[in-house]
Parts: C-alpha cells; sequence; structure tokens
C-alpha cells in the first residue's frame, strides 16, 4: 500500500509540474473515472440491471470527464465527444455480435480449476460481460484519437478561416492516418506486455501455434485489439466530418 501511494503521489508530482493546472485536473480525473467505473462494476452485479445499458452511461461520463472535465467545453472538445458517443454505439453492437459469434465469453480451460470452487451462475449474461470488457478497454483509445484529431483541425481552421469544408475533412483525414499506425501498435504491445506471462506459460505448456490461436483466452484478447483498432479507424472519419460541419457551420451562420 505505501509503495502505491508513493507512486500515485510522484505520479501527481509530475503531472502537476509539467502540466500545471491541467496536469492536476488530468490526475483528479483518474480518480473520478475510477469511482465511475466502480459503480458501474455494482450496478451491473445487479441482475435486474443491464450492463450494456449500464456500459453506455459510463461510457458517456467518462468521455464528459477526459474531455469537458480536462479541456473545457469548446468547439473542439464537443465535437470529440460526439465523435466518441457515435463510434461506441455503433462499435457496441458489432462488439456484441462479434462476442456472441465467436464464443470468447467466459472462462477458458486454463481458469476452470481456479474457479471449480465458485458458482458461475451469478445472474449475468456472459457474452454482455464480454461485451462490456472490450468496450471498456477501447473507450480510452477513442477519446484519445478523438481530441488528437479535433483539436488540430480547429488549429487548421483557425489560422486559414477560408479553408473549405471538403480541405477541412482532407486535413482531419491527414492527421488520423498518422494517428493510426501509433495507436493500433499501442495497443498490440499494451496486450503482449500485459500478457507476456500467460505466452511463456503456453510455452512451458507446450502449447502449438494453433492451440495458442484457438485460446479462448488469446482470442478474446486479441478479438478486444481488433476491435479497438476498428473503433480507432471509424473516429477518425467520423471526427473529422463532424468537427469540419462544427466548424464551418459557425462560420455560415455568422
Amino acid at each position: 500500500m505505501n509503495v502505491l501511494i508513493i507512486l500515485a503521489i510522484m505520479l501527481c508530482m509530475s503531472m502537476v509540474m509539467i502540466g500545471g493546472k491541467k496536469g492536476a485536473i488530468s490526475f483528479l480525473s483518474l480518480f473520478i473515472n475510477f469511482l465511475v467505473l466502480l459503480f458501474t462494476v455494482f450496478m451491473m452485479a445487479n441482475p435486474d440491471n443491464n450492463a450494456l445499458v449500464w456500459v453506455i452511461i459510463a461510457c458517456f461520463i467518462i468521455s464528459c470527464v477526459n474531455l469537458f472535465f480536462i479541456n473545457g467545453i469548446n468547439s473542439t472538445t464537443i465535437a470529440a465527444f460526439v465523435s466518441t458517443v457515435i463510434t461506441m454505439i455503433v462499435l457496441l453492437f458489432f462488439i456484441y455480435f462479434m462476442t456472441d459469434l465467436t464464443m470468447i465469453s467466459g472462462f477458458g480451460e486454463e481458469e476452470v480449476d481456479e474457479l471449480s470452487m465458485f458458482s458461475l451462475y451469478i445472474g449475468i449474461s456472459f457474452v454482455e460481460l464480454a461485451a462490456v470488457v472490450i468496450i471498456i478497454s477501447t473507450i480510452g483509445a477513442i477519446t484519445d484519437i478523438a481530441i488528437s484529431i479535433t483539436s488540430p483541425m480547429r488549429e487548421v481552421y483557425f489560422h486559414n478561416p477560408g479553408i473549405s469544408r471538403s480541405e477541412l475533412i482532407h486535413a482531419g483525414f491527414a492527421i488520423g492516418r498518422d494517428l493510426l499506425g501509433t495507436s493500433t501498435n499501442t495497443l498490440f504491445f499494451a496486450f503482449f506486455g500485459s500478457y507476456l506471462g500467460l505466452l511463456i506459460w503456453f510455452k512451458d505448456l507446450s502449447y502449438s501455434l494453433g492451440d495458442i490461436v484457438n485460446s479462448k483466452i488469446f482470442a478474446a484478447e486479441m478479438i478486444t485489439i481488433l476491435c479497438a483498432g476498428i473503433g480507432i479507424a471509424l473516429v477518425i472519419p467520423i471526427s473529422s466530418w463532424i468537427t469540419a460541419y462544427l466548424l464551418t457551420r459557425v462560420r455560415v451562420l455568422r
């Protein structure tokens, strides 16, 4: 516990020293998001509540915290928020379909022995639970890409107010292409970093490549990465179109 407190203090000091007031707000947002997720878990634990509805509410609140609480309310954050919400809703239906189709919900055979003493009848759909896990894993990356596109687009518009909507959209796509590769690779290496022990265990158990690929644990994590990558790819055109519309619409109204 002392180590966690010391690391939290070091993180807070680093964020405040480098980011100033915004760094302190960003640090506070971490705890707010943690409380939101904790509350969402408690609400989903009630069999009478729909897990998908609560994860949508949680993503809505997390997006508000990450965008409006940290960066304020302006054209950039509004466009990023709308883009995030649209992308997450579209992605949610796709993820639910994929988790049901691929049957990655529940526990893998590597986990059964450890859970054999517990009852799995918890009153929650494991398909919904798997979809919720993937959605929560992708919300941060999608929000980050959205604000990373809308903010430069606003700067492009302010420095060239006569730019047309199509040219502004093209600029957004150009920015998104530069972010697409690095963001998807970040998700990929985050998976291998967090599951390196599992991969070593697969090797010690003499799993073949086919066994590893068809393992439910490995497949679930790979589907999470692929769905997150799809969400990142989707948010690029959505945020480009919405930002260009909002910026040029203000100019037309004037």
